[in-house]
């Protein structure tokens, strides 16, 4: 068994004296884990740094192994963000996030959002809103989308203002006033395209719903926490709006 395809790496951890296991987001064949020997090594080591994009070629004697990877390095977004420490806290807590996806399960759609969030990272000024759009549609992707076009209690398209905890459905401000201490601010950016990021706490409550979300669904169940990573990236934009 053998094939070849472009992945991000990411995670990449010791085995044995010389070898490294490493996890690839392969473009069609999902999150995708296997063994590249020499990976510890000082050159393999620059090559498998999380958030860098990999050609790879998996062999295997059955489809069910390990396997072996041999991989090339395409783009070196990692080294590229050394000297900004706020993108390496979003590089490596998107690169966590990834690692809930289903392993062996292909998403080219979350994949290249994955890639195009990873290009971004170096303007701060864009990355995070994108960042946040691509937990939305990892959530939606993995049957549990949010539904942030119309009111979940009355309908109604106009004056969305907020999310509900429980059922990830927007409320207007009408409906959702009595229970605002218990709903979720809606960003502006989270219902159109179009609108702008005009503040740090818009990010800081858009990571708030969407780690709800990934916490409720995917890591609760198994008794963890969201990744560290990603909880100190939410507390960095917390800080910033307050």
């Amino acid at each position: 068994m053998d094939w070849d395809d472009e992945g991000i790496v990411l995670s990449s951890r010791p085995h044995g004296e010389s070898s490294a296991i490493v996890e690839l987001l392969t473009r069609e064949h999902g999150r995708h884990l296997g063994l590249v020997r020499g990976g510890a090594g000082r050159r393999q080591k620059s090559v498998l740094q999380a958030g860098n994009t990999v050609s790879a070629h998996w062999r295997a004697r059955l489809n069910e192994h390990l396997g072996a990877y041999t991989v090339e390095l395409l783009k070196p977004r990692a080294s590229l963000l050394m000297d900004d420490a706020f993108a390496l806290t979003g590089l490596s807590a998107a690169c966590a996030v990834a690692g809930i996806l289903p392993e062996r399960e292909a998403h080219p759609a979350l994949f290249e959002g994955f890639s195009f969030l990873l290009d971004t990272m170096e303007d701060a000024d864009i990355w995070p809103a994108i960042f946040v759009r691509w937990e939305l549609g990892l959530l939606q992707d993995l049957g549990f989308g949010l539904e942030l076009g119309q009111c979940v209690a009355t309908g109604a398209r106009d004056d969305l203002a907020y999310v509900s905890p429980r059922s990830g459905g927007a409320v207007s401000r009408a409906a959702g006033a009595p229970y605002a201490d218990r709903l979720f601010r809606l960003p502006p950016f989270l219902v159109s395209s179009q609108a702008g990021v005009d503040h740090a706490d818009d990010i800081a409550e858009g990571l708030r719903i969407t780690g709800h979300f990934l916490e409720r669904h995917f890591y609760a169940p198994l008794g963890k926490h969201l990744p560290d990573a990603r909880i100190r990236l939410m507390q960095r934009f917390a800080a910033r709006a307050a």
